[in-house]
Order: C-alpha cells, then sequence, then structure tokens
C-alpha cells in the first residue's frame, strides 16, 4: 500500500462566544472634525499594528475509508479497517501533524485479523494496544504492537490496563467461571502471574496518582473479599463477609482507599478500609448502583436515579437530590449534572448548591483524565457548535462553529477527531 498523501487545508474560524443580544450604539455627534480624524488615524494604526492573527482553524484529512474507525491515542490517529471476509484488514497509524505541522503523516500499517469487532485503541507503555471483541462468543481479545514500528508483539485474552511495576494487567472475565486476571510483561507478552476471577462479581481497582493499578479486589460467591497485589499477584489480605448466608449476592467496589460493598437486599452501603479490610461504617443507602469520589467525598448513584454524596470518614448524608438527575463527571469539587432534554448544570460537591446552567450538550469522549471537559451541540444552522465546559468557572467557552460534521468526534482540546458528513474522517486543530 503507498502511502496517503496529507491534505492540509487552513480555514478561517468562525470562533465567538454564544450570541449576545446588544443595545444598537448611539454614534456621536461630529465635532472638531479635522482633530478627530487625525486622532482616529492614529489610533488605527496602533491598532493595526499591534492586531493579534484572525482565529483560525486547520483541518486535516485522515486517510480512511467510510466504513473504518478512527482512534485518537498518544500522538497518532489509529484507523481501523472494517471486518473483511475477503481480502486484507489492517490498522494504521498516522501521526498528529503539530501546530506548524504540513499534514496527516503515516507511520505503519499492520494486518489485523478479518473478523472481530475492535472497540478500543490505545497506547501504554510503548505499545499499541487494540481492543477486540469476536461476535460469537463476545470474548475480549488484546493484541500488542510496537509503537514505532507497527509490529505485532502479542495477543492475550482479557482487556488491558497499566500496572504498577511496569507491567500490564488483563482482565479476561468469563461467564462459565474460567476467566483469569494477568500480569503481562509489555515488551515479550510474557505472563507474569494469573489469578482465578469468580464468574459472579466483576473485579475492582484501586488507581495510584499515576492512573495505574496497584491493587485490584475479588469478591468470591462465599462472600470472602481479597485483595491483591496487581504488581505481583500475591494476595495481600482477605474478609469474611457473609458469614451466614454463603448464598447471598452481594457487590463490591473501591473508592480511594475505601473497600465499599453492598451487601445483600441493596438497603445499605459497608465501608472497610482497604489497607487492613478493617470495617469502618454502615450508612442507609437504598438500591445502590454505583459509588465514585467525588471532591473528597462519595457520591452514591442509586438505580432510581438522583444522587447522594456521603462523608467518606463517617458514612453520614451531606446532601441528596432525588430525581432524574445523572451525575455526568466530576472535577475540582464540582459535580456535571444533566437531567435528560433540560441540559446541565454545575453543583458544588460540599454542599449541592447548584453554581450555574451550562446549556444542552453533548461529552465528548476525551483523550486523558485531565483533558478538558468538551461538549458539543448542532446551531439552527446546521454547524457544529464545539465548546469547552469550565466546571471551576462556570463558564462555557465557545472554541470553534464547524460546518460538515456528522459527529463520533473525539477530543483532546485543541485537537478534534470527527467524522463529517460525505463520511470522511478529519482531524481539527483548533485555535482561538
Amino acid at each position: 500500500m503507498t502511502e496517503g498523501r496529507a491534505l492540509s487545508i487552513i480555514e478561517l474560524g468562525e470562533v465567538r462566544d454564544e450570541p449576545v443580544s446588544a443595545p444598537p450604539v448611539r454614534r456621536p455627534r461630529a465635532a472638531g472634525r479635522p482633530l478627530r480624524s487625525a486622532a482616529v488615524l492614529l489610533l488605527a494604526l496602533v491598532v493595526l499594528g499591534g492586531a493579534t492573527p484572525t482565529p483560525q482553524r486547520t483541518v486535516y484529512a485522515v486517510p480512511a475509508s467510510r466504513t473504518s474507525t478512527a482512534y485518537l491515542a498518544g500522538d497518532a490517529v489509529f484507523v481501523v479497517d472494517p471486518p473483511a471476509p475477503e481480502g486484507d484488514r489492517f490498522l494504521t497509524a498516522y501521526a498528529q501533524p503539530s501546530a506548524t505541522g504540513v499534514g496527516v503523516r503515516r507511520r505503519w500499517q499492520a494486518p489485523l485479523a478479518r473478523t472481530g469487532n475492535y472497540l478500543d485503541v490505545r497506547v501504554e507503555r510503548g505499545l499499541v494496544l487494540t481492543l477486540a471483541v469476536n461476535a460469537p462468543n463476545r470474548l475480549f481479545q488484546t493484541t500488542a504492537f510496537d509503537a514505532v514500528t507497527g509490529r505485532q508483539r502479542w495477543q492475550h485474552p482479557g482487556a488491558p490496563q497499566p500496572a504498577t511495576g511496569g507491567g500490564l494487567l488483563v482482565t479476561n472475565g468469563r461467564e462459565d467461571g474460567s476467566g483469569r486476571m494477568s500480569g503481562i510483561e509489555p515488551d515479550t507478552g510474557r505472563l507474569r502471574w494469573s489469578v482465578p476471577i469468580p464468574s459472579s462479581a466483576s473485579p475492582s481497582y484501586h488507581l495510584n496518582p499515576e492512573g495505574q493499578v496497584d491493587r485490584f479486589v475479588l469478591l468470591q460467591p462465599t462472600g470472602e473479599v481479597q485483595v491483591y497485589d496487581a504488581g505481583s499477584g500475591h494476595l495481600l489480605r482477605s474478609v469474611d463477609t457473609l458469614p451466614a448466608d454463603r448464598s447471598a449476592y452481594q457487590r463490591a467496589q473501591v473508592v480511594d482507599d475505601l473497600l465499599l460493598l453492598v451487601p445483600p437486599g441493596s438497603t445499605r452501603l459497608v465501608s472497610f478500609g482497604l489497607a487492613d479490610l478493617k470495617p469502618l461504617w454502615t450508612a442507609e443507602v437504598t438500591l445502590v448502583s454505583h459509588v465514585l469520589g467525588c471532591g473528597g467525598l462519595l457520591c452514591a448513584v442509586p438505580q432510581i436515579g438522583g444522587l447522594q454524596v456521603l462523608d467518606p470518614a463517617t458514612g453520614a448524608v451531606r446532601w441528596s437530590e432525588s430525581g432524574q438527575d445523572v451525575l455526568a463527571d466530576v472535577r475540582y469539587g464540582r459535580l456535571l449534572m444533566t437531567v435528560p432534554g433540560q441540559g446541565y448544570t454545575v453543583r458544588d460537591a460540599a454542599t449541592g448548591q447548584e453554581r450555574v446552567e451550562l446549556g444542552e450538550w453533548s461529552l465528548l469522549p476525551v483523550l486523558r483524565p485531565d483533558d478538558p471537559l468538551a461538549g458539543v451541540r448542532r446551531g439552527d444552522d446546521g454547524r457544529m457548535v464545539v465548546a469547552e465546559l469550565d466546571l471551576v468557572t462556570g463558564r462555557t467557552r465557545i472554541v470553534d462553529v464547524l460546518p460538515g460534521i456528522a459527529g463520533s468526534c473525539q477530543a483532546s482540546l485543541p485537537v478534534l477527531l470527527c467524522q463529517r458528513l460525505d463520511g470522511t474522517t478529519a482531524l481539527w486543530r483548533l485555535t482561538r
């Protein structure tokens, strides 16, 4: 396959905040015309001399077919060809152009299996990792490629995550009880260790400040909770949580340094210290769907909607919100909440106080956890409005208004990857 020609287009961007109606400004009466004319001329020269460049957007066409899928990962764009019962199928890596780059350039191309659906492409440990699922048996499989050359390094069943000790953690949960959690050597694919995963519950993970898994928790059908070291696979500690009824169903989840257990009946939330598995408190929280950390507190999301915010030290309810509110994101002590059909609002995590309404947006998948939140929505003229949603200031900053966007966008502002109305894929570098 020959190198795809890079296409670069410079467009004048219509960059503006949300439209605001302003009253007409009355022009001043003419007085002292010669002096006024000289002053205006002098002012124009000063302004023109120090004028900032016109806001621009740079658009780069990504050489991908209309049925391919593109992924933004690392410093590249990866294109996965669709399933091909006949003919070849490839994974192609394109370097993202820099702010002064000349276009999207192909780095390498690697063959893929003709069948299987690819769900994700990510960059970890100097590897490009693809996650695929086979339709007949719904089994996940990770394939690792060298990030520089595209050479295939290894394949393992399951989904990957970075772990402490420089390794990768591959989780392969299976309903027949034969699933396993495995530690993988990134360079060679060598299996470092492996632990069976019970089919009755999904593993839960504890992340270190670098975002790597350092511990994982398995809940056995007997009620035994086990904490393992993610670097070595060694069992660190365990506790029996069902001494009376071995057949009852329960769930476990790790949030920060707590192990949270939803016991049978889903009417309570029980907290243990992850370091020693000592019980800390029990809170009356009904029908908990899941819990996550939010601004130093715990956000318990009920199955029926709404939110309950708990003190992680005592389990006391700080505040609660019933109804259809959905927690969409947590940043800097602020909660991004949405009500279906009513748009987003920002709340203070500590008090529940509503700070500002941001309007209706569709949140985009972002590349890194610290990337700015990005939202899009259709303007009245059909163009796509791209905005940065700032939860701290409560402001919506319009980044650009783009024509010809169909959707399927991914963001790492100021970079945006989308499919266009004609089926092609493009990468935008937005400036303001």
